[in-house]
């Protein structure tokens, strides 16, 4: 294992933030299986679950390493925010957005596609392997033009710099309270199953463009725009297999689940051939969830304020209708039962037990897609 340190901030700053990552296996380019993983936990940094899945991990690379039984290159970020880490609002940690700009860490990545689309022009072929090979030789030089304005803007880069040539990446969230549910690109659902049915995912969420330019999409959405936009005259496959995993809520925080999780996404590794790991892919979960389109998620928004007591419990399976909560106006006693409109998996809701007019309280996947525009704040 090679330890890296990527320092994120000027010579001048006021404070100085610095990124770790560590380094498994060999260069894709030269191993056996010529594939790269990039996994990173903590993109938001007050969402925990994912850094302590990364300690399991990594003492388990460190076990496959020395008896050489990684194919690939592996790169882990145990804590992927070292700026959101160091935030906090009266004692309460704040990892989501970056003070300093009220952005979001997971938004506003750099879509490369739209560059690569005029440098490409002309030198894609018939050979795949070689179209995939020059895509992402463009794509590292695509990142490593960016100029960054801000440390939360070097952070962006040095994490895509990681990633955007991978094969695989795997970006560990979880959500406020939820159940397992996990993000992708809709060309990628196929070769999603395996994990999907050994984390025993709830929801498989699928979209082309969700909006704002998240990590996973920064990642693999340029194949499928590119492919597009090439009308399909070179074969341009959609070579990366980026996902966000949503590992529960935010206080599931404990060794069982994460040794489960850890070995979960290990087993899909060797699945896909970088780690040498014997039956991986023999007596595979059945999965608990068909994949439904991102633009078909119901949010559920409280009319008023109120005490919120809910009525079912997460990945329960509602029918269109269905009750979901009651919100109890405090003073007057008056209660509003919250009903879903669509049929679907209750995956998500909100921790906190009171809400104020117009909160998200819980999110429902439905199978048939309906919503439209940046589809990840809704």
């Amino acid at each position: 294992m090679q330890v890296r340190q990527h320092t994120l901030s000027t010579p001048h700053a006021s404070v100085a933030y610095q990124l770790s990552s560590f380094h498994f296996g060999g260069p894709a380019a030269t191993s056996a299986s010529g594939k790269k993983v990039y996994l990173q936990a903590a993109l938001h940094a007050d969402e925990v679950p994912g850094m302590l899945v990364a300690q399991f991990l990594r003492r388990e690379l460190l076990k496959l390493e020395a008896d050489g039984k990684i194919l690939g290159e592996i790169i882990l970020v145990p804590a992927a925010n070292p700026i959101g880490l160091s935030q906090a609002i009266h004692g309460a940690p704040f990892g989501r957005f970056d003070l300093s700009t009220g952005i979001n860490f997971n938004r506003a990545y750099r879509h490369v596609a739209d560059e690569l689309k005029t440098s490409l022009d002309g030198q894609l072929g018939a050979d795949t392997g070689a179209n995939v090979a020059l895509i992402r030789q463009q794509a590292l030089a695509a990142v490593a033009k960016w100029e960054p304005r801000t440390d939360a803007e070097t952070l962006k880069k040095t994490l895509l710099g990681m990633a955007i040539d991978a094969d695989i990446v795997l970006d560990l969230h979880c959500d406020n309270e939820a159940a397992l549910h996990l993000y992708t690109g809709t060309p990628l659902a196929a070769q999603l199953a395996p994990l999907t049915a050994l984390l025993g995912a709830r929801a498989v969420l699928l979209e082309l463009a969700a909006g704002e330019e998240p990590f996973d999409e920064a990642c693999s959405r340029l194949w499928w725009d590119l492919d597009t936009h090439f009308q399909g005259r070179y074969p341009i496959p959609a070579a990366c297999l980026s996902v966000t995993v949503e590992l529960r809520g935010e206080v599931e925080v404990n060794y069982a689940l994460a040794e489960r999780d850890a070995q979960a996404l290990l087993r899909f590794l060797a699945i896909e051939g970088v780690l040498d790991i014997p039956g991986a892919a023999d007596d595979l979960p059945a999965p608990q969830c068909v994949p439904t389109p991102l633009a078909g998620v119901e949010p559920i928004l409280a009319p008023h304020a109120g005490v919120l007591v809910y009525l079912r419990e997460m990945g329960d399976v509602l029918a269109a209708g269905d009750a979901v909560a009651d919100i109890i106006d405090p003073v007057s006693g008056d209660t509003t039962t919250l009903r879903c409109t669509v049929a679907g998996v209750f995956f998500a809701r909100s921790a906190h037990r009171h809400v104020l007019r117009g909160m998200n309280v819980g999110k429902v996947a439905g199978a048939v897609a309906y919503r439209g525009g940046s589809l990840l704040s809704q």
